[in-house]
């Protein structure tokens, strides 16, 4: 497990110690266990989501050595769970969701990102399975610095229940994640070893 760092005080500053050791600890990891977390993901995935009976599920495109969202992402669709992916609209906006499926058209974007055209319907998950760059056990999450999340689940919480699942290979776990005001902080966490705090 990570620990994070104690100094300095400025909490953006022990983020980002704790994100490039969580990502470097990512990125170790070999593509016999990537895929298997792939698959791992998709079983347990598919139990949350058959238990919690949402109306929409937010998925996201894998980029950047995060794990296959892939497997759950055509086990849900099978299982005729509708589906949508993150759109990035502008920078410090919350992020917008568009309808989305397997096999659909996505177009490239900055990072690495696919998104689903803005042809494609515009709806609101209520239940998110999100990227992150480490998280702890009392639903501390480090995303990739640009607060796209933080500020989507306060909207989308301020209208009603949004339950928010991190999703992660449990070598990024950190002990403690260094948490600011305006962070939003995730139900649990889902990594290929089961699921952390529900």
């Amino acid at each position: 497990m990570i620990e994070a760092p104690q100094q300095p005080d400025d909490v953006a500053a022990r983020k980002a110690v704790v994100r490039k050791a969580a990502l470097a600890a990512r990125a170790a990891i070999g593509e016999a266990e990537r895929a298997a977390a792939g698959r791992a993901i998709a079983a347990l995935g598919g139990e949350i989501v058959a238990d919690e009976r949402p109306a929409c599920v937010s998925l996201f495109f894998p980029v950047k050595g995060e794990i296959d969202m892939l497997p759950l992402a055509r086990k849900l669709s099978a299982a005729g769970v509708p589906l949508c992916l993150p759109v990035i609209v502008a920078k410090g906006e919350p992020l917008v969701f568009r309808r989305w499926r397997p096999g659909d058209v996505l177009e490239d974007r900055p990072f690495g990102l696919k998104e689903p055209p803005d042809s494609a319907a515009e709806v609101e998950p209520d239940l998110l399975f999100a990227p992150l760059s480490a998280f702890d056990r009392q639903g501390g999450r480090i995303g990739y610095g640009g607060g796209f999340y933080d500020r989507t689940l306060e909207k989308l919480r301020a209208k009603g229940a949004a339950l928010a699942i991190g999703v992660a290979f449990a070598a990024q776990e950190v002990e403690d994640v260094p948490v600011a005001e305006h962070d939003q902080r995730i139900d649990f966490v889902l990594t290929e070893n089961g699921i952390l705090g529900r």
